[in-house]
């Protein structure tokens, strides 16, 4: 009877503290992996998509305008919709409490602006199977930056092998090529920084989620960052001629990122950021595959098959029990 009212009474604590939004916590384990694997594939088939973008709208590798132009309307776009199925399910007008929006902007800027300037830059100067392996840093960076923000995020040796063993393979796909083992600063070392940014952002992220709705983060976020990226690129003139394929392209990419991004930032919220960033490491394997089979890259060599077996094992040495 006693531990019947104990139980009683944290079930009271629970939804007095939590309210609505405690029915959307997930504790079971194989549905967390389940939605970081949907968000990974997702942004996996982002490398091959952009690829795609590109010779759908004809934007040369120089021009930076169009890029941002491109990118700005995806995540623009991405976010509204966030926005509008907020307002849809809580029947109120998504707009951020008082002094929320300078973090957001913070925010928006550091995720989306930032990062995707580098990213769409370097990604035209690199093949779309190598660039999403590179970009698994975004796997790393968290592990060893989140201990000194969040105290029950420790560095433990089992992540540092982690991390050794997945960086290994990101070394292997660079070992051949131009200068630097393949590593060009304008392509690999964009990406390189623009992995550094998200990794930030993913810390920020889940210290607003303390306080704000996930969704809302989400959707003003890339609102905010994608509009950014609009701006720069009309700026620099950017232009992009409108047709019926490149349209679909650019509302699958939209769709692609309102999910994933609404996905991660809930997962960031509720579990550690190193146990979700590691699954990071899914995304150079999706992007990898889905390269081979929309571009025709050749990726399935050796190299590029080691590499994506050691940055899985570094996902299985992270989240190692």
């Amino acid at each position: 009877m006693k531990i019947i009212l104990n139980v009683s009474v944290k079930h009271g604590r629970i939804e007095e503290s939590s309210g609505a939004e405690e029915f959307m916590k997930i504790k079971n384990k194989s549905l967390m992996a389940a939605l970081a694997v949907l968000a990974t594939f997702l942004w996996g088939s982002a490398f091959p998509s952009v690829k795609l973008g590109y010779e759908i709208f004809k934007i040369q590798g120089d021009d930076i305008g169009s890029k941002l132009l491109f990118a700005g309307i995806r995540f623009a776009a991405a976010g509204l919709m966030v926005l509008a199925v907020l307002g849809v399910q809580t029947r109120q007008r998504p707009l951020p409490k008082k002094g929320a929006f300078k973090h957001l902007l913070t925010l928006g800027i550091l995720q989306t602006t930032i990062q995707y300037y580098f990213f769409y830059v370097g990604l035209a100067h690199t093949t779309g199977a190598k660039g999403s392996i590179i970009n698994s840093f975004t796997a790393f960076f968290p592990v060893v930056l989140a201990p000194f923000f969040f105290k029950s995020d420790r560095l433990t040796a089992k992540k540092i092998i982690g991390c050794a063993v997945g960086l290994s393979g990101i070394v292997l796909i660079n070992l051949k090529g131009g200068s630097l083992g393949g590593f060009a600063w304008n392509g690999e070392g964009f990406i390189v920084l623009a992995a550094l940014s998200q990794s930030l952002a993913s810390i920020y992220s889940k210290k607003l989620a303390q306080t704000m709705n996930v969704m809302l983060i989400a959707g003003y976020q890339l609102l905010l960052g994608g509009s950014l990226l609009l701006i720069f690129g009309y700026a620099g003139n950017g232009t992009l001629t409108f047709q019926t394929s490149g349209l679909i392209l650019l509302l699958y990419m939209a769709v692609l990122s309102a999910v994933a991004f609404s996905v991660w930032t809930w997962l960031l919220s509720h579990y550690q950021v190193s146990s979700i960033s590691i699954y990071n490491l899914l995304i150079p394997v999706f992007g990898t595959l889905l390269s081979g089979l929309l571009l025709k890259e050749n990726v399935f060599t050796a190299v590029n098959i080691a590499s994506i077996l050691l940055v899985c094992g570094g996902i299985a040495a992270v989240n190692k029990q």
